[in-house]
């Protein structure tokens, strides 16, 4: 997972406009390198998910145009492709929610990952198998109705899913919300897994920074559509600044939320 390999994917300081007049991202950079785990962090509102659509092309459902800069995977312009050709090149976005097919089983779910397979149904019941060595919670649960299963076993159908359509690089966006911390553990463990074992990329943009920081090799901090600060995410685990704005610590340990919450920025951070 050496930060000094191949680039997979390169976002050039693109802008994102949402119903042609709101300006969320302002001039947002950063690389990817191939078998890495890097994580985009912040808080609530600040382009993290934004960021995210831009890159799988997710944002004209929403009204929201990429106006300026670039977006190159593999070295090739992939801003002007369809959501449907980007997964074929590899990409795939997990969505922050937890998306299922709620009617569908959890195996019905895991295999409309499959559908823009074409290496026959052999190698995709295949494959299917090895996503439940990694969830064999799912295994179990393979015959149940997916809207009647935890938010923890959603989340596991959501990355499952899109284990399906052989990724090379999954975009995953706020695997932690709403789940116990003991879940959100296990989640990210998987994602370890799926890194080292099966040499997925991972871009994660998540609100706890302290796992993200755990588990990824690099992180970016947005705020306000701009990327603040960026580093090793061992570095960035002993930087004062996220301690105290992210991690609610300081030097003189905990802060309260309302001390943290109602900073004073500092002006190296801009």
């Amino acid at each position: 997972m050496s930060e000094n390999g191949e680039i997979v994917l390169s976002v050039n300081n693109i802008e994102v406009i949402y119903n042609h007049v709101i300006l969320v991202l302002k001039g947002v950079s950063f690389d990817v390198p191939k078998g890495g785990i890097i994580t985009l962090l912040g808080a609530n509102g600040a382009g993290k998910t934004t960021t995210l659509k831009a890159i799988s092309n997710l944002l004209k459902a929403e009204r929201g145009d990429v106006t300026k800069g670039s977006i190159e995977y593999l070295g090739e312009r992939v801003d002007t492709l369809t959501p449907h050709d980007l997964v074929k090149k590899g990409v795939v976005q997990v969505m922050e929610g937890r998306h299922c097919f709620e009617h569908l089983t959890v195996e019905e779910n895991l295999l409309t990952g499959a559908y823009t397979r074409s290496d026959g149904r052999a190698n995709v019941n295949q494959d299917l198998e090895k996503v439940y060595s990694y969830f064999p919670r799912l295994k179990e649960r393979r015959r149940s109705q997916a809207g009647y299963t935890s938010g923890g076993e959603q989340q596991m159908i959501a990355l499952g899913r899109a284990l399906m359509a052989k990724p090379s690089m999954i975009l995953l966006d706020e695997p932690s919300m709403g789940l116990a911390p003991q879940l959100v553990e296990e989640i990210f463990g998987i994602v370890e897994q799926l890194n080292k074992n099966e040499n997925v990329t991972f871009l994660i943009a998540e609100q706890n920074t302290n796992m993200a920081l755990r588990f990824a090799d690099h992180g970016y901090i947005l705020e306000s559509g701009r990327i603040v600060l960026d580093g090793k995410a061992s570095d960035l685990r002993e930087n004062e600044d996220v301690k105290e704005f992210y991690l609610g610590l300081s030097g003189s340990g905990r802060k309260s939320f309302r001390d943290v919450k109602h900073y004073r920025r500092r002006k190296r951070w801009l």
